[in-house]
């Protein structure tokens, strides 16, 4: 049996109809660029993870990119962020010519570790007026351990940036740094930034992202900066850039985001699965540090304890969906040489890069196509 890692199309076809029928009225209403569908979205998402608003942008790199310049992050500044996760983490600091500095992540989790980054400000003390920014990053779809960061960052007047791009609806368990119980990824720091990338588990039909905050002054800087500075039309106090969500891609998640919770059920529900029936010497299971309940599983990565990489080949053979997520930290990447660090700086992103693997967890997934997952993986280790 061929089992993917994603299926869209087994999502898309009880929306299909629904879906074309939303794509056609924003068609018809000839409002190509922002209109209700745009400001409808944003008011859900907002309520839904609990900050007080929302900007819908281009893509979750947008979002973040965007919130940094809200931040007036530039040149000689630092953002403190994690070495393990997808390029856009550390791109958009170093796009903004600031500085992107690495804290190691905690091996459970493989979230930034508050305890090496408190560390790291105890070491680093002429630095720190130099940080603007902190970056935790929710992997895989559960939160970091925003209590402990949000502290660290409140002692020294820094702002925080969530990348919350694959951790839309996940529940934060620090419940006492939160002003509801249980808070949401995205509404804890200044900013909360997401993707609707397809794969993500509310998805677009191409690019799409979100900026989320509760202090309006800053919120309304990133609605100018999303629209090039400029309000109103043609007169710009600020220099943004075009990071507009298209009103498609929002018609399209308005039809998707009824499903989103009973979306993270099922994916749940197949991460219980797998905890349970995926006992083989050599492979551990993600550990959801909260509860499975507050962990949605965008992705179920699994820690292979050697020969990753020969079992990669194996499961190909057998149709079976799997993928790195993410084979090379950001310190071991060419275009950051420039920072001067080196293999062994980060062990545990290093060890996670080399030893993680992400099996198929999407909602339409079957108990019985999770047993030939599982049976693929026993009869490479047997």
């Amino acid at each position: 049996m061929s089992v993917p890692l994603l299926d869209l199309e087994a999502q898309l076809k009880p929306l299909r109809a629904e879906i074309l029928a939303a794509i056609e009225e924003v068609v018809d209403s000839t409002r190509y660029v922002g209109g209700p569908k745009v400001t409808e979205l944003e008011q859900i998402v907002a309520e839904y993870v609990g900050a007080k608003e929302g900007v819908g942008v281009s893509s979750g790199t947008d979002a973040l990119l965007v919130a940094l310049m809200a931040l007036d992050i530039g040149p000689g500044d630092i953002v403190l962020t994690t070495p393990y996760s997808f390029f856009a983490t550390a791109g958009v600091v170093a796009r903004l010519r600031a500085t992107p500095v690495f804290v190691d992540i905690e091996e459970d989790s493989f979230n930034i570790d508050p305890n090496a980054l408190e560390e790291w400000f105890s070491a680093n003390g002429a630095l720190v007026p130099k940080v603007k920014a902190i970056m935790p990053v929710h992997l895989y779809g559960q939160t970091a351990r925003m209590k402990p960061i949000m502290e660290l960052a409140e002692k020294h007047g820094i702002a925080v940036v969530e990348d919350a791009a694959q951790a839309i609806g996940a529940k934060c368990g620090c419940t006492q740094s939160c002003s509801s119980s249980p808070c949401k990824a995205g509404s804890i720091g200044t900013f909360g930034c997401f993707s609707f990338f397809p794969s993500k588990n509310l998805g677009a039909l191409g690019d799409g992202g979100m900026v989320v905050g509760s202090d309006p002054a800053l919120m309304e800087k990133v609605r100018l900066l999303r629209n090039h500075g400029a309000k109103p039309k043609y007169y710009h106090s600020l220099i943004g850039g075009n990071f507009r969500l298209d009103p498609l891609q929002a018609a399209v998640l308005l039809v998707k985001f009824p499903h989103l919770e009973s979306w993270h059920r099922a994916r749940q529900e197949n991460a219980h699965y797998y905890d349970e029936n995926l006992k083989i010497e050599g492979v551990v299971t993600p550990k959801p540090l909260y509860g499975r309940e507050s962990h949605i599983y965008n992705q179920y990565v699994v820690m292979v304890r050697d020969r990753r990489d020969e079992l990669r080949e194996y499961l190909k053979s057998k149709n079976i969906g799997h993928e790195v997520y993410y084979p090379v930290p950001f310190h071991e990447q060419e275009c950051f040489r420039s920072l001067g660090l080196k293999t062994g700086d980060f062990p545990k992103s290093e060890a996670a890069a080399q030893r993680s693997l992400a099996l198929p967890i999407y909602p339409e997934l079957t108990n019985t196509m999770q047993d030939e997952v599982i049976s693929a993986l026993a009869e490479f280790f047997s």
